[in-house]
């Protein structure tokens, strides 16, 4: 910022995030409306394939909400309740949680016990072989939403609880219209999604360390078209505030800060090279012992 306080510009809310998102929104639950009599087959293929991309960018809209970006810092309650309304299509209630241990995650990156990003000592042990690992990418979304239970357990807010009646009467809305299979297309999705997928591979990407010493890598390849530019993660944590509309301005203006780091050509790259390579697994985070700070 010293040497490039241009930057600070590019902090504040993105005008175009709540039309985006509430478009997506509103294409699945049209899609909920065009699978309802369709086979089993074609609802898992349409929600794996279709549906299932769209809930996992909705999940990455919500991490850009969480940090203000859809109506900025003085409208902090509209960013809540607007990820109450991007989470609807998730079919499970996932967006004020996830802004409450987000926080941690920035304020106390790889922290024991304090940023549930980090996996378990089981999770490091156990999944340690291909096939393991394998399957440990297929179960993250369970993973990824029990985790914080175990590791850094904190009371529930008056937020999850709305969110959760919020969440759970659409669903039972949309299966009072049209059935059970829009319900299983909508989960479905986004478990098959978070999971197995090329898009998950931005999970790995981001924070396991592939070279000795580099603890956050950023992605710059196709998908962040399709993921709100979550790939640019380094300029992510560099500059939270900043909505991910505007990340790719960041690293053109320090080129000279990021072009030197490494970083990740595709996510399909890393998923392979996680499973594979003996040397990357479940234990390949940075650790570290943080002391909680003072809130102000």
């Amino acid at each position: 910022l010293a040497k490039y306080p241009e930057i600070k510009s590019l902090m504040g809310p993105d005008p175009h995030l709540k039309w985006i998102v509430s478009g997506m929104v509103f294409m699945q639950f049209l899609a909920c409306y065009l699978v309802k009599d369709l086979s089993w087959k074609w609802i898992f293929f349409w929600a794996y394939g279709f549906g299932g991309c769209i809930n996992h960018s909705l999940t990455l809209a919500i991490h850009d909400i969480s940090h203000n970006v859809a109506f900025g810092n003085k409208q902090a309650k509209w960013n809540r309740w607007f990820a109450v309304f991007a989470n609807l299509p998730i079919g499970i209630p996932y967006s004020a949680s996830f802004k409450k241990y987000h926080i941690d995650h920035h304020r106390y990156l790889g922290g024991d016990s304090l940023d549930v990003d980090i996996p378990t000592d089981f999770e490091g042990w156990f999944f340690c072989t291909p096939l393991r690992k394998l399957l440990w990418l297929f179960l993250q979304p369970l993973f990824y939403s029990l985790r914080p239970l175990y590791v850094n357990p904190k009371a529930i807010t008056r937020m999850e609880i709305f969110n959760a009646l919020v969440q759970f009467s659409i669903d039972l809305i949309i299966y009072y219209l049209w059935g059970l299979k829009p319900i299983i297309y909508l989960i479905a999705g986004t478990i098959l999604c978070m999971g197995l997928h090329p898009i998950s591979g931005h999970f790995i990407a981001e924070h396991y360390m592939f070279l000795k010493g580099y603890e956050t890598y950023s992605y710059y390849g196709p998908l962040n078209w399709l993921t709100f530019n979550v790939g640019y993660h380094m300029e992510h944590h560099d500059f939270p505030s900043i909505p991910g509309c505007r990340l790719p301005m960041v690293k053109k203006i320090a080129a000279e800060y990021y072009d030197n780091l490494p970083h990740h050509q595709s996510w399909i790259r890393v998923l392979w090279d996680f499973v594979f390579d003996d040397s990357i697994g479940p234990y390949s985070r940075v650790k570290r012992l943080c002391k909680l700070a003072k809130e102000s």
